[in-house]
């Protein structure tokens, strides 16, 4: 990337750790470290499940990891949403829910990179998608990539949108758009 611009780029995936299983997480942790990797900064919905090991990856790599809760104050985060803490070294409490918090979680990051998930990560997606956001999608046996397809199909042009099952690829693949869109405009950095 440019020198003095992190790119900000979202992980966004299902919360509930019954869904995906490990082999999802396993993934979840090796974008979050290849993120870091790739110069560029992690932003999560501050949650459990694929983001939570996102985040793990992130920070074992030694990079930064913003989470925006959907939740008031901390107090709410852990006792309400019964969301984690640790691996963030920034939590923004917005207060808005989950749908908000999703529509957050869009509009914050500079590209979003979508895992194993439901409802909320289409919703995520549908967000970042209408956003013009870069997108990246992890392929696996979760399916989500599958259902993200359909969605593209029969929706209009978006930043652009790229499928990997190898996070590092992904990555690289999503700051390539990245680059892009700063060329015509449509990104701006931090």
């Amino acid at each position: 990337m440019e020198k003095g611009v992190q790119t900000r780029i979202c992980i966004s995936g299902s919360s509930d750790p019954r869904y995906g299983g490990l082999e999802a997480y396993e993934a979840a942790r090796k974008l979050g470290a290849e993120i870091i990797r790739q110069g560029s900064v992690l932003i999560t919905g501050a949650a459990s499940g694929f983001p939570f090991w996102a985040s793990m990856g992130a920070k074992e790599e030694g990079g930064i990891s913003i989470g925006l809760s959907p939740a008031s104050s901390e107090k709410e985060h852990t006792d309400v949403y019964r969301l984690p803490l640790e691996y963030m070294d920034v939590i923004i409490y917005t207060g808005f829910g989950t749908s908000g918090r999703s529509m957050m979680l869009g509009r914050s990051a500079d590209a979003v990179i979508f895992g194993c998930g439901k409802m909320e990560t289409i919703n995520e997606f549908e967000v970042a998608y209408h956003e013009g956001k870069p997108i990246g999608v992890l392929e696996g046996p979760w399916q989500t990539d599958e259902a993200i397809r359909e969605l593209i199909n029969a929706g209009r042009q978006s930043g652009g949108v790229v499928f990997s099952s190898e996070p590092e690829e992904l990555v690289r693949k999503v700051h390539q758009l990245v680059r892009v869109n700063r060329s015509l405009g449509f990104v701006s950095p931090l």
